[in-house]
């Protein structure tokens, strides 16, 4: 079995002078660091007094799940024939947040949009998302259901 290993930094950027005095006298951002890579900008969602113009950890979860399905779904399709020329998902995710604090993920659904170069692709790639999320690294990484609703057009 192969191990692979994966680093980051995260640097807090958000104190305005006082720290974490109080709740709403620091910012929520800061910057996510992998080498060799362009920094992200980050914040805590707005609904938790974060920046709405950066990245948040839940925005970044469900991309993570869709790039992840994405980049099997299109090795998958290499490898059985089918020609994919464009591919284009709207992930959608949902939280619930606990009443005494904290939350998670209830499911998240991909609704991937592929374009086959011909007619006769199309059936073959709708079931090949199934495999691709038997294989997605961060799907079997979740507890919790990962949906597809794809659709193929030529």
């Amino acid at each position: 079995m192969k191990s692979h290993h994966y680093a980051t930094t995260v640097q807090w950027t958000g104190n305005k002078g006082t720290g974490t005095d109080n709740a709403a006298n620091y910012e929520r951002s800061h910057v996510i660091k992998i080498e060799n890579k362009p920094d992200l900008l980050g914040s805590s969602d707005a609904a938790f007094r974060g920046d709405i113009t950066k990245h948040n950890p839940e925005d970044l979860l469900v991309s993570s799940l869709s790039v992840c399905h994405m980049l099997w779904y299109l090795h998958i399709c290499a490898d059985a024939g089918v020609i994919v020329v464009d591919y284009e998902d709207h992930a959608k995710g949902t939280m619930v947040e606990l009443p005494g604090g904290g939350g998670h993920f209830t499911e998240v659904t991909l609704h991937p949009i592929v374009t086959v170069k011909d007619s006769s692709m199309i059936e073959k790639a709708n079931e090949l998302h199934h495999k691709a999320h038997e294989k997605c690294f961060i799907a079997n990484s979740v507890n919790f259901p990962v949906k597809q609703l794809p659709t193929a057009r030529v």
